[in-house]
């Protein structure tokens, strides 16, 4: 059985590191919002190539690239972080019937496209440096344009309190791609009430 939280990590420092290099080697101006995201897909269907890759390995090769939405600016958003209780331990159900205890860091408040949502922030209980927060949602597309089971956003940590939400880099469990792996299933409270397309969608689906 995988753990999706180490496949998390894993692909986030693999992107990372791919941006940090080209940064790095370029003085050129930052790149249009749009390229950053194609930028950012095209490191992660790379990713889902490599031996690292939750795709049983035969068929690794052949993979096509993830499906996604069109790129929609109005699903980037800034989000202010209510810090919770500092031991409020909440465990979360996995794909694979196990229970993951998981700390809630606090509630992200913002506005999508003019109503007023909100998202719980979680961190693996045993975590103690946070440098990363972990925000798993169902939306309206669940079970027909996206995974039932959710998708998922990983923030770095700020000092401000202040984040970018940005529904654009939203993506699947890797549970969608192998059984073996087992991913927590976001809880109720992170129940969005609204359709959120944006992000990655099942291949299927016609918008």
């Amino acid at each position: 059985m995988m753990i999706c939280r180490s496949a998390r990590i894993v692909v986030a420092v693999a992107i990372a590191a791919v941006v940090s290099v080209a940064a790095a080697c370029s003085s050129a101006p930052e790149l249009p919002y749009a390229e950053q995201i194609a930028s950012w897909r095209a490191e992660k269907d790379r990713f889902m190539r490599s031996p690292e890759s939750p795709v049983v390995e035969a068929q690794r090769a052949t993979f096509a690239e993830l499906p996604y939405f069109p790129t929609n600016e109005e699903y980037r958003v800034p989000a202010a972080l209510r810090p919770g209780k500092v031991e409020d331990i909440l465990e979360m159900p996995t794909s694979t019937g196990q229970r993951r205890h998981m700390r809630r860091i606090g509630a992200l408040e913002f506005t999508l496209k003019g109503e007023s949502l909100k998202l719980t922030a979680f961190a693996d209980a045993s975590d103690t440096e946070l440098r990363r927060l972990f925000v798993p949602f169902f939306d309206r597309t669940n079970g027909t344009e996206t995974y039932p089971g959710g998708r998922y956003l990983d923030l770095d940590r700020t000092a401000t309190g202040i984040y970018d939400l940005d529904f654009n880099r939203a993506y699947h469990p890797f549970c969608l791609f192998n059984a073996t792996y087992d991913c927590p299933v976001p809880p109720r409270e992170n129940r969005l009430p609204v359709p959120v397309r944006a992000g990655e969608k099942l291949a299927q689906a016609t918008q």
